[in-house]
């Protein structure tokens, strides 16, 4: 099949859209993709792994809720005007997540396109600064789309939850594994020390101020910090009189997954107020568990449900400092707990939640779609 997937970010990186394209182009799929540039800055065409990316240059910021609407709507036409003149250049469209299935649905009814869905975060829910009503037009929209779609991909079971009232035809869950590879040494070991990393959204809503004050009061301790996002000033403004911290912004996955096989400890502790979260399944909780290290989670993230099961790192409560910082202290003092949580955690990863299972699950959906 001839199969595109369609992203509002540029794919640099995007961990879930390149192992799912790379998986479909190796398995003999011809594979190419169209992402948001929203920083105009990237180049406009790109080859990574098996595939290409097309990138539409359309300068927008992350994080601004109903600001973002202008820059939002010119992303959907440009989306669409793309899709229309290409139509001949691919079969099916993989769409990724609400902000790019309107187009591709409306290719699905003008061109008669195969269109997967695939839902990385359910978008109303995921919404920071958007006027209720709005939001509630918007799930009860989605919800509507995802009926159209030819098939559904959910990041967990959890999540079926979410789509309540809606009605996939056919639906999957592909949890965002990563493929599974030790990093070699990279010239990022540091030599003694507790070393944590953060690397992903950079959000208040994520703890890392919490986890900066924590920090602070430990010298001693060493924390990466990597990403992008809509509260990156910030954050960064917090953590730049820390000397025990580096700043790395936004790097490669190669080097995400390189900066986290040196940490002591991984850390997620999301804000279970809002829904997302409540839902979550991050890259990181799996990073952490292929990589064999302890992670810290928030408690109602869903994450903990896993970490809990799989005795493979520690719960807390969110914007707890004080708790915070008495997890991370026992991390710090207590080596044969970090190697026992991260031996538990690479044997869920072998067992239960591999990259490997995961991509037999996307083949077989296409190779459904396509008979």
């Amino acid at each position: 099949m001839r199969i595109l997937f369609c992203r509002s970010n540029p794919i640099a990186p995007d961990p879930r859209v390149e192992k799912e394209a790379a998986a479909l182009a190796d398995f003999g799929h011809e594979v190419q993709a169209i992402a948001w540039d929203r920083s105009g800055e990237l180049p406009a065409t790109e080859k990574i792994s098996s595939f290409q990316v097309h990138r539409l240059a359309i300068r927008a910021a992350f994080g601004h809720g109903i600001g973002n609407l202008p820059a939002l709507l010119k992303w959907q036409f440009g989306l669409l005007t793309w899709l229309i003149r290409e139509r001949r250049t691919y079969d099916t469209i993989h769409a990724c997540d609400f902000d790019t299935i309107l187009p591709a649905i409306a290719c699905k009814l003008l061109f008669g396109k195969l269109v997967v869905y695939d839902i990385f975060d359910f978008y109303a829910d995921h919404l920071r600064a958007t006027p209720t009503l709005l939001k509630t037009l918007i799930r009860k929209l989605d919800l509507f789309i995802i009926g159209l779609a030819d098939a559904t991909i959910l990041v967990d079971e959890a999540r079926r939850k979410q789509i309540d009232g809606s009605h996939p035809r056919q639906l999957i869950y592909i949890y965002n594994s990563p493929e599974d590879s030790i990093p070699a040494p990279s010239g990022m070991e540091k030599s003694s020390g507790f070393r944590i990393v953060y690397v992903g959204l950079l959000q208040r809503e994520r703890g890392l101020l919490e986890l900066l004050e924590v920090v602070a009061k430990h010298p001693d301790w060493q924390l990466d910090l990597a990403g992008f996002g809509g509260d990156e000033a910030q954050i960064h403004d917090r953590a730049l009189p820390l000397a025990n911290v580096t700043w790395h912004g936004r790097i490669a996955y190669t080097e995400t997954l390189h900066l986290s096989q040196q940490a002591n400890a991984l850390i997620a502790t999301y804000d279970p107020s809002i829904l997302n979260h409540r839902f979550s399944s991050p890259n990181k909780v799996f990073e952490a568990m292929m990589l064999a290290k302890p992670i810290v989670v928030a408690q109602d993230t869903n994450m903990d449900i896993a970490i809990t099961e799989n005795e493979c790192g520690i719960v807390v409560p969110y914007a707890n400092v004080q708790a915070l910082e008495q997890v991370l202290l026992r991390l710090a003092n207590e080596p044969e707990l970090r190697v026992t949580l991260g031996q538990n955690g690479r044997k869920a990863y072998e067992t239960k939640y591999g990259w490997s299972i995961m991509k037999t699950r996307l083949l077989n959906l296409y190779q459904n779609l396509s008979r």
